[in-house]
């Protein structure tokens, strides 16, 4: 595997730390701009929404421009929005400096990941892309719970200025290790917006979509199913979401090893088995050795997927992948925003900590029965 995808992976690595630490830090950033955590939560939100815009915004922004200049021009901007955040005087600066950085989210992910395809065999191209991925699944291991700690013992600017840090080794390594890929042959808008019709790619974003809603629906609330239902210690939840992380490494790598060999079969084992489990979970919770382990295979499951529809998405929409990867990538974020909701209503109506993994086995069921069906057309 070519070191450019080193480069790829650091990038991906300070993109995944900003997206998920500040769930960590809430707290404190509330207290220091005086303000409450609901209002400090539009941080989360307002990164997730820029995300789902910045993808197809940036993708179509950048179509004529070549992809290493396109990568480096997004790890600025993620440098750019980090220091906005490390420095904001008033939280809407802050805000602003949240969504600044989101921008180069889905679009960095989506051209990443045609670049990380370009560089190697075609038989190779799914593992290629799980490399990539590695630096997004390793944050959530390492990346997030030092940024927490480092928020929380030092302050959350500190934090936000380490992250800066890391998109500029970023960027100093796509400039590096990153060969001058020019603009496909023909590369036109009109082409990048056509392939967003083809139904195999819809299909695929919306697998992308019910996956990560399944996987976020319980995660998005594991604190208090951790606490309240399993009995452990609040200082605990933040190592069972190191395991989780672990559990995203492994998923990832093994989804890139065997997508490129039975890319469907995959599927249909990884989105079955994480509804099982998912199923499963609401029983597990209430037991903490079994709870621990249910949530690491969340994570390996929920993330085996990646590489397989990545690479679905590229296959689909050959000639103009760029925009349609970067469009899957903001799926992601859309899954996240409707697990928050669903298993915010679940838990309003009062069917407990563990509803949200009944939610999140419906979701992951949904996104089997897409795959069943995009196989059969």
């Amino acid at each position: 595997m070519p070191l450019a995808l080193l480069a790829l992976a650091v990038g991906a690595f300070g993109i995944g730390t900003t997206e998920f630490v500040i769930m960590g830090l809430l707290p404190e950033v509330a207290d220091d701009f005086g303000v409450s955590i609901p209002t400090a939560g539009f941080l989360v939100t307002g990164y997730a929404l820029g995300v789902m815009v910045g993808a197809p915004l940036m993708t179509i922004l950048g179509t004529h421009v070549p992809r290493k200049r396109m990568l480096m021009l997004l790890m600025g901007l993620f440098v750019v929005g980090n220091l906005i955040s490390a420095g904001a005087p008033v939280f809407a600066v802050m805000l602003m400096g949240r969504v600044v950085a989101s921008l180069a989210h889905g679009a960095f992910f989506g051209i990443g990941t045609v670049v990380a395809a370009e560089l190697v065999v075609p038989e190779k191209r799914a593992r290629a892309i799980a490399l990539m991925f590695t630096g997004l699944t390793v944050a959530n291991v390492v990346g997030v719970p030092l940024g927490t700690f480092i928020g929380q013992s030092a302050g959350w600017r500190v934090t936000f200025a380490i992250v800066a840090g890391l998109g500029v080794v970023g960027l100093a390594g796509v400039a590096r290790l990153v060969p001058d890929l020019p603009c496909p042959e023909g590369a036109h808008l009109r082409h990048e917006l056509a392939a967003l019709k083809n139904t195999q790619v819809l299909l695929a974003m919306a697998m992308t979509v019910l996956r990560f809603g399944g996987v976020f629906a319980a995660v998005t609330y594991v604190a208090p199913m951790m606490t309240d239902v399993a009995g452990y210690a609040d200082g605990s939840v933040t190592w069972l979401l190191v395991l989780f992380g672990l559990g995203m490494v492994a998923g990832n790598l093994v989804g890139g090893r065997f997508a490129d060999r039975a890319l469907m079969p995959l599927l249909y084992v990884s989105l079955g088995a994480l509804a099982a489990v998912l199923a499963v979970f609401t029983v597990t919770a209430h037991h903490k050795i079994l709870a621990a382990i249910t949530l690491t295979l969340v994570g390996a499951l929920g993330f085996a997927a990646v590489p397989p529809l990545q690479k679905r998405v590229l296959d689909h929409a050959s000639g103009a992948p760029t925009l349609a990867s970067a469009v899957n990538v903001g799926a992601f974020n859309l899954g996240n925003a409707l697990a928050a909701w669903l298993g915010g209503l679940v838990i309003s109506a009062g069917l407990g900590y563990t509803a949200p993994a009944v939610v999140g086995a419906l979701l992951a069921a949904g996104a089997l029965a897409l795959a069943v069906l995009a196989a059969a057309l």
